[in-house]
C-alpha cells in the first residue's frame, strides 16, 4: 500500500508541476529576425494549438497562424506562435495576435544592431512534436542584461500553496473526525471476530481431543 500510495503522490504531483510549467508565465529575452503567417494543420499535436481567432469561423481545422522567429539572448534560435487565447485555456485573454505579429515585425533587427525584447509566453518548445510557445506580449529593453521578475508566476504560485496547504488541513480533520473512528471500529470488529472464531476453533479442538 505504501509503494501504490507514493506512486499516487509522485504522478500527481508531476503532473501538476508540467501543467504550471507549461501554463504560467515565462520570459526570454531575445531578438527579432522574422514574423510569418504559416498555414497550420493540427493533428495529434492539436492539443498545443490555441483555438481559432474569437469572431472568426473555427470549423476548418486548419488555419493561418502568425510566427514570430527570434535569437535568444544564448545565441538559440527560438520559434514563437502567436495564437489568441479568447475566452478558453490558459487564461491569458489574448485577442490582438494581430496587433502583436505587427509589434513584432515593427522591432525586427540584425546581430550587427541588435533590439533586444522580452517575450512574455507560455507553453513548451518540442521539435519532435512540432509544438511552440505562445507569445502573449513583447516589450523593448535596452540591453539583454536586464533583470526579470515574475511576479504574476510568484504570486500564482503562492496562492495556489496556500489553497492546497487549506484544503489538506481539512482533509486531515475530516479524516481524523469521521473516517478514523469508522476504521478503527472496522477494525475492532474484525479483532473481535478474529477472537470469537479462535475461541470457537479451540473448543472443537478439545472437543476432538475428548473424543480420541
Amino acid at each position: 500500500m505504501a509503494y501504490v500510495r507514493w506512486t499516487f503522490f509522485i504522478v500527481f504531483w508531476g503532473l501538476v508541476a508540467s501543467i504550471f510549467h507549461y501554463t504560467l508565465p515565462q520570459h526570454d529575452i531575445a531578438r527579432i529576425t522574422e514574423t510569418e503567417v504559416r498555414r497550420i494543420d493540427p493533428g495529434d499535436n492539436r492539443w498545443f494549438w490555441a483555438s481559432a481567432d474569437v469572431g472568426s469561423d473555427g470549423t476548418f481545422p486548419n488555419r493561418d497562424v502568425f510566427f514570430i522567429s527570434t535569437v535568444l539572448e544564448n545565441g538559440q534560435v527560438m520559434v514563437y506562435r502567436n495564437e489568441d487565447t479568447g475566452w478558453g485555456w490558459p487564461p491569458y485573454f489574448k485577442f490582438n495576435s494581430a496587433n502583436l505579429d505587427a509589434e513584432a515585425g515593427d522591432l525586427r533587427s540584425t546581430a550587427d544592431d541588435p533590439q533586444w525584447v522580452v517575450i512574455t509566453h507560455y507553453g513548451w518548445r518540442a521539435e519532435v512534436l512540432t509544438i511552440f510557445p505562445n507569445a502573449i506580449s513583447i516589450r523593448a529593453v535596452e540591453s539583454p542584461d536586464v533583470q526579470i521578475i515574475p511576479w504574476v508566476s510568484i504570486v500564482i504560485l503562492v496562492l495556489c500553496g496556500l489553497l492546497f496547504w487549506a484544503i489538506w488541513v481539512r482533509w486531515r480533520r475530516f479524516r481524523q473526525r469521521r473516517i478514523d473512528p469508522v476504521l478503527d471500529d472496522i477494525g475492532d470488529g474484525f479483532a473481535d471476530a478474529s477472537d470469537a472464531v479462535g475461541e470457537r476453533t479451540g473448543a472443537l479442538r478439545r472437543w476432538f481431543s475428548r473424543s480420541r
